[in-house]
């Protein structure tokens, strides 16, 4: 029997498990993954972060799903780590944290967690999707709907809807995330432009499901609505945990938004 410590974190109730093998090499299986995921017999999360070290970082991030797959980007669990990064070190007002894909994300320590997420992709090929397509306009997704395409690091398909509250989500999200059209399934938004500086926000997770807040997919939310003209390049993205700043700045998205830290403990595998 291994004994693993953790800790567990959130934003805005989008929840990790985070273990640190900086100094000792953990890995875990799918299937062990899996386990820590089930909110009634593990720990319960959204995400799952392994932290090692880096060379062209501060930190390594590797994350997972709660199915045990592997996940390109989290907004949320980003901002997270870097608070950790700020705990260890008070002098420091900026951090380089290396993100799956060997991408490169800042992180500034302001009233909030600041991170530069750096700047969407609306390639077809970026998103990763199975054929070439307009991906401001991909289509009928679902009945008389049709999504926005952008990747954060990891895929997203946009729905701008009139009412958020009357989507069902746990219908509708699993029906795009599986949708053929992406390669490696898709995270799925609905949105609605309150006014150029507030959007709503519902998201169902790859590979989590239905989560209280997402941010990559609030980045990729206000980076589809100025791209389609339906924002300024700043706002509010509201979902049901809570707000995040998002800005759309030279191109490139950043977020802000509280971090909380939970407890520590130790589970056994």
């Amino acid at each position: 029997m291994r004994t693993i410590p953790f800790m567990k974190m959130d934003g805005l109730g989008n929840d990790f498990v985070v273990i640190d093998a900086r100094e000792k090499l953990i890995t875990l299986t799918p299937q062990e993954i899996t386990k820590i995921a089930n909110r009634r017999t593990g720990i319960g999360f959204d995400q799952l972060f392994i932290l090692t070290k880096s060379n062209i970082a501060d930190i390594k991030m590797t994350i997972y799903n709660g199915d045990g797959s592997s996940a390109g980007a989290c907004g949320n669990g980003t901002r997270c780590i870097a608070s950790l990064l700020f705990e260890e070190d008070s002098s420091k007002r900026e951090v380089l944290i290396e993100a799956p894909g060997d991408k490169l994300l800042k992180a500034y320590k302001k009233e909030q967690i600041c991170v530069n997420m750096g700047a969407p992709d609306f390639s077809w090929q970026g998103i990763g999707l199975a054929e070439e397509k307009d991906t401001l306009n991909l289509g009928n997704l679902l009945p008389n709907m049709s999504a926005c395409g952008v990747s954060m690091g990891n895929p997203h398909a946009v729905f701008f809807v009139e009412d958020v509250n009357k989507i069902d989500l746990a219908k509708m999200g699993p029906l795009v995330e599986n949708n053929p059209l992406f390669v490696n399934r898709t995270n799925v938004e609905f949105a609605q432009v309150v006014s150029p500086n507030k959007i709503l926000m519902r998201v169902w997770e790859r590979g989590a499901g239905i989560t209280q807040a997402c941010g990559s997919g609030a980045c990729a939310t206000l980076a589809a609505a100025y791209k389609k003209g339906l924002s300024s390049n700043k706002a509010q993205i509201i979902m049901p945990g809570g707000t995040l700043e998002i800005e759309n700045k030279d191109g490139e998205i950043l977020m802000a938004g509280p971090v909380n830290k939970a407890f520590i403990g130790q589970f056994y595998i």
